[in-house]
């Protein structure tokens, strides 16, 4: 692995859900949870309701009502919130993430969770993960009203907080948002090999892949 210029970067920009979060929880909800809840309450079959739901999420992918807990509770009619509660037990910190942050804060290193997910949701995984004090700054997109694919919520970003761009880090599962950040400036950008534990690896394409956030500051 590369290892990174720690001298040269003062802000660490870090996901969420895939980076601090494994990312099998919102796997889990998504594609198995709510598709049954669904099926259930419609009287569907599985697949039937996989047939429906599936083109549905892809029509909003990358915006922000696709990270929109009040927008899905509204279309699907369900209590995504209290379903979100009802598997909470799943939620669970990336292997070495508590120690990767606790190392960026001895090192001095400000430390900003930029996530795309609603504040709902933010505020579940909080209450379980306990991620808020190992932190400095904690911004969901839905502050702004545009998703971190968007380049309005780097602008945003920039106008809440004072870093200089070309002197962070931003670590990210997810490709589309780290071209975002790419094309707005952020200097140094890592992406999650393997953001569900009990997932495969994912193609990084373009980006240096991180396996382990331990391993990004062994020389820091």
């Amino acid at each position: 692995m590369q290892q990174l210029p720690w001298e040269n970067i003062d802000t660490v920009l870090l996901d969420m859900d895939g980076t601090l979060l494994d990312l099998h929880f919102d796997n889990h909800f998504w594609l198995n949870y709510l598709p049954q809840c669904y099926a259930d309450k419609n009287g569907l079959s599985r697949a039937d309701a996989d047939a429906y739901l599936q083109p549905l999420f892809a029509a909003y992918t990358g915006q922000l009502n696709w990270y929109c807990v009040e927008f899905w509770s509204k279309t699907l009619d369900l209590p995504i919130k209290q379903m979100k509660r009802d598997t909470a037990h799943l939620i669970d910190l990336r292997a070495n993430a508590d120690e990767f942050l606790a190392a960026l804060k001895r090192a001095g290193k400000r430390r900003v969770l930029v996530t795309n997910a609603h504040r709902d949701s933010l505020q579940i995984k909080l209450e379980k993960v306990h991620l808020a004090p190992l932190l400095d700054v904690l911004i969901s997109s839905h502050d702004y009203g545009y998703p971190k694919e968007d380049q309005r919520f780097w602008t945003s970003l920039s106008q809440q907080i004072d870093y200089q761009p070309q002197r962070s880090l931003f670590i990210d599962d997810s490709l589309p948002v780290l071209r975002s950040a790419q094309r707005y400036g952020i200097g140094h950008l890592r992406a999650v090999l393997q953001p569900d534990s009990l997932g495969p690896d994912k193609n990084c394409e373009e980006f240096i892949p991180s396996t382990d956030l331990r391993d990004l500051v062994r020389n820091l």
